[in-house]
């Protein structure tokens, strides 16, 4: 992938902005535990948050390569900043295409400037993978929908101002076929949420929400009836390769830390770097994370020309975390008791990736998605089990 001057003038600025204005604070950010909003100014200013929205709504309107080179230029200085580009990208997309111009009207324009911050709530507690087994209730009563029931593991729970909400309309028979999409801002009587304690990315406050005769306008409907499975599942091959930059963003800056201490790291009279033991398992990290990185950028590269992009989307997703999360080990490890304190952000990383080697679609998932493309759906499922 060779880019173009657009492009690097947006990496460019993103690099500088992470650098400058992240990396100093990625930990701090964590012991805070809050998102920060004034942050998100700054980047929606420079361009940097919610570029693939259309102009016509106040995005650059870029394409998904580029948005790819934010987010891992972002990674690079906060793992969880980055994250919200990815969030917003994949809610944006799912307003832009399927909800009424007036809806789209009011949010799509507050991504961009870095007004609003929205989650996707589809998980719930009985149900994780199957997505199609939800049982969050939506019902139209005259003129609204009355929503009962429990979301789980959603980001951003106590910071969003409005969740997009996947709830089932028909029948729980008729699997993902019977579930629709709505957009509930996070001040409609009856939303209460509640955060988890995680092992990482506290500041993006994963947790419950709970609707209980939650009431929304018709007209916050996404998409048609009964759709909703279908426009979140468009999205996701495209979110699934921008979560595989961000976390081989994160292992470059660990490796980039590492290798500044062995050069400067002297025992038995010079650098350490001089010898194999320490410097092949960077050379191998960096080998790891570049390879990943060029699939990565393929699995944008055919999306961005309308060309399948399901396979490659799935490998990256479940081979990026789990080689960030090796890297960032293998770099914690070179640096030696150093690596072993908290002071460090290689630590850190580490529990942020992990978080994403189970969401959007565990390492399992991925590989079953890769299965029944080369092998065929009926081929890879056990024999008496429903299909997903």
């Amino acid at each position: 992938m060779i880019p173009n001057e657009d492009q690097l003038a947006l990496q460019e600025a993103a690099r500088r902005f992470s650098r400058e204005r992240l990396l100093p604070h990625y930990q701090q950010r964590e012991r805070d535990g809050k998102m920060d909003r004034k942050l998100l100014r700054e980047m929606g200013e420079l361009g940097l948050l919610g570029a693939d929205v259309a102009s016509e709504y106040g995005g650059l309107g870029v394409d998904g390569v580029t948005t790819g080179m934010i987010v891992e230029e972002l990674a690079y200085g906060d793992f969880n900043i980055a994250a919200v580009i990815l969030v917003m990208s994949l809610c944006g997309a799912i307003i832009a295409r399927n909800a009424s111009p007036a809806v789209a009207a009011e949010w799509l324009p507050k991504i961009p400037q870095g007004n609003a911050i929205l989650a996707l709530s589809i998980t719930e507690p009985h149900c994780g993978s199957d997505a199609g087994a939800l049982q969050l209730k939506a019902r139209l009563d005259g003129d609204t929908y009355v929503l009962n029931g429990e979301k789980t593991s959603t980001t951003y729970c106590d910071s969003a101002d409005a969740f997009i909400v996947f709830a089932r309309t028909g029948t729980v028979e008729s699997g993902a076929r019977g579930v629709t999409a709505f957009l509930v801002p996070s001040n409609t009587p009856g939303l209460q949420v509640n955060c988890f304690d995680d092992l990482g990315s506290h500041c993006s406050g994963r947790g419950s929400v709970f609707f209980d005769d939650v009431r929304i306008p018709a007209d916050h409907r996404i998409g048609d009836e009964n759709k909703g499975f279908t426009q979140v599942m468009a999205g996701f091959d495209y979110s699934r390769a921008l979560i595989a930059l961000q976390c081989l963003g994160a292992a470059q800056a660990s490796l980039d830390e590492a290798w500044a201490y062995v050069k400067e790291r002297e025992a038995f009279g010079g650098p350490i770097a001089r010898f194999q033991g320490v410097s092949f398992p960077l050379v191998e990290g960096e080998t790891l994370v570049a390879a990943a990185r060029q699939l990565s950028y393929h699995a944008l590269a055919l999306r961005d020309a309308g060309q399948p992009h399901t396979v490659e989307a799935a490998q990256v997703k479940w081979l990026a975390p789990k080689t960030a999360f090796d890297v960032t080990h293998q770099c914690a490890l070179t640096l030696g008791h150093y690596g072993w304190s908290m002071d460090l952000p290689h630590q850190q990383r580490m529990r942020d990736v992990m978080g994403l080697e189970i969401g959007d679609g565990t390492a399992g998932i991925m590989k079953l998605i890769v299965a029944r493309a080369r092998a065929g759906r009926e081929a890879t499922e056990e024999r008496g089990t429903a299909s997903t």
